[in-house]
């Protein structure tokens, strides 16, 4: 028997297993590459990413959502296999609402960073095969100690703390040159832009991405196509709408590239 409001434990003793049969590797084409970005700005984390999906050098979707919200203070920005990603987000929901409900309390935000490694850690075997491998960044609200805070891992489920900023995907070594020069040399630290701002920065960001890495979807303002992104502050998270996005797009982006 598990230990109580461990939903994982519920899972695998009804013999629920995360994996992909290893033998799926081998001539098989699967959806992955991505940038997504999570960075902390005066009011919170802003997390982001593009919505491109490829397969090896084909483009499968433009309009994949890549930063998923778990519960009302954290999501999960995901960079990889997407089905194993997406599998990986519902059991993470269900885990934090089980616990909720079990034990009539949050799970801790240590509780949280700490289901997602094992997670990882259950998904090595495809990680290996190269069948599913998932590199995520969370982001989300402390309300214990009452700040943001970023995390990003490896295949293998090891965690490290983002302390400004974190990214992932196969654009994340353009753009994370851009915010170590942003934080260290910009006109004021990224923790100290207003929200405008920091989701101005956002799109740059991005557009930065895609301009140097093929599997980065950028924007595209005829398709009403823009990326994802979400605020995380002590309210919850909050999901900016395009409507949002395109006037800062076309007024502060655009006219740089």
């Amino acid at each position: 028997m598990g230990m109580q409001g461990d939903f994982l434990q519920l899972l695998k003793e009804q013999g629920y297993t995360l994996s992909v049969p290893a033998a799926m590797g081998a001539g098989h084409a699967l959806t992955n590459a991505t940038t997504i970005l999570a960075f902390k700005y005066r009011d919170g984390v802003l997390v982001a990413g593009d919505r491109r999906a490829t397969a090896g050098n084909m483009v499968m979707y433009d309009r994949t959502d890549k930063v998923l919200e778990i519960d009302r203070h954290s999501v999960m920005a995901i960079a990889g296999v997407p089905a194993t990603a997406y599998e990986m987000v519902r059991v993470l929901e269900h885990s934090f609402k089980y616990y909720r409900r079990t034990q009539l309390q949050e799970l801790s935000f240590d509780g949280k960073l700490r289901a997602i490694s094992k997670l990882l850690k259950d998904n090595v075997p495809a990680a290996l095969a190269g069948t599913g491998a998932v590199v995520p960044v969370f982001a989300g609200y402390d309300l214990e100690q009452g700040s943001a805070k970023i995390y990003f891992y490896d295949i293998l489920g090891a965690e490290f703390e983002g302390v400004e900023y974190a990214v992932s995907g196969s654009g994340s070594p353009t753009i994370r040159g851009i915010l170590h020069y942003l934080n260290t040399w910009g006109d004021q630290p990224l923790n100290q832009l207003p929200e405008e701002q920091a989701m101005v920065q956002a799109l740059r960001l991005l557009t930065s991405a895609a301009e140097f890495d093929s599997a980065t979807g950028g924007v595209n303002r005829e398709a009403s196509l823009y990326p994802v992104i979400k605020l995380i502050t002590g309210a919850g998270v909050q999901t900016v709408p395009d409507a949002t996005l395109k006037p800062l797009y076309e007024s502060q982006v655009v006219r740089y590239v």
